[in-house]
């Protein structure tokens, strides 16, 4: 879940330890093909590439397997596939909003498996623009505590366009414009600052507080949609306090 809860970071490390790898490893595979095809191969020149190459280092995506989705998406390489973005909104337990983002070779099986998953796991659909309005298109990177706190992180990114640095847990979320991404993850680096990941994402600007009962109905749709192989992200508005999360730990 790209939604950006202290639950996804926790979720995160164990989808890269547990039977999930090899269909995380694909995901990445692919979202480096699709970078490579729309701005090049040349990680210096294509932020975009260059970001998903390093999330894909991050989780021991074989460096061969990388080298060959750069090659068949910058045209370097036969065999690459012609996939589509397509956003998918519904809503989850509780009045959740969902806005699924796909990258598929065929519409009609995406679109089936994700209403399939939506509906078995206490959760709907729904219609274009019902969810998404409640969503922007922002720039996140992420920063574990370990490696920087809170004060030289806006210090070193405030000037480059962040506007907000949110708690996640063991991480840090450093929140902009989508299009100073890259200035707020070079102005990191050139502060010697370690960051986990840099992509463009949705970010919810209402979020929507939720019992332990509904979060468990949503966390397991999230794993339900993430477990297909065209869902890529999955971005919700679902508020998690410390309390429920305790009260789910117990559980």
């Amino acid at each position: 879940m790209a939604g950006h809860s202290k639950w996804a970071t926790t979720k995160h490390k164990k989808a890269a330890i547990d039977a999930k790898r090899a269909k995380l490893f694909a995901k990445m595979i692919k979202n480096i093909e699709v970078a490579a095809r729309n701005g090049g191969p040349d990680l210096e020149g294509n932020p975009t590439l260059f970001d998903a190459v390093q999330r894909a280092k991050k989780l021991s995506v074989p460096s061969d397997n990388i080298d060959r989705a750069v090659k068949r998406g910058g045209g370097l390489d036969g065999g690459g596939v012609d996939y589509e973005t397509i956003l998918y909104e519904g809503y989850g337990a509780g009045g959740v909003a969902l806005l699924i983002e796909c990258l598929t070779d065929n519409r009609n099986r995406a679109a089936s498996d994700v209403r399939v998953a939506v509906t078995r796991n206490n959760g709907s659909m729904g219609d274009p623009g019902s969810v998404a309005y409640n969503f922007n298109r922002k720039g996140v990177v992420t920063v574990l505590k370990s490696s920087a706190d809170e004060d030289a992180i806006l210090e070193a990114t405030l000037e480059a366009g962040a506007e907000e640095v949110k708690d996640a847990g063991e991480q840090w979320e450093i929140v902009s414009e989508a299009t100073d991404l890259v200035a707020v993850r070079t102005a990191l680096q050139d502060s010697g600052l370690e960051y986990e990941s840099a992509e463009a994402a949705f970010v919810a600007h209402v979020e929507m507080p939720v019992d332990a009962d509904a979060a468990r109905k949503v966390f397991g749709l999230i794993e339900a949609l993430e477990d297909l192989d065209d869902v890529q992200n999955v971005y919700t508005n679902l508020d998690v306090s410390d309390e429920v999360l305790a009260e789910l730990d117990e559980g």
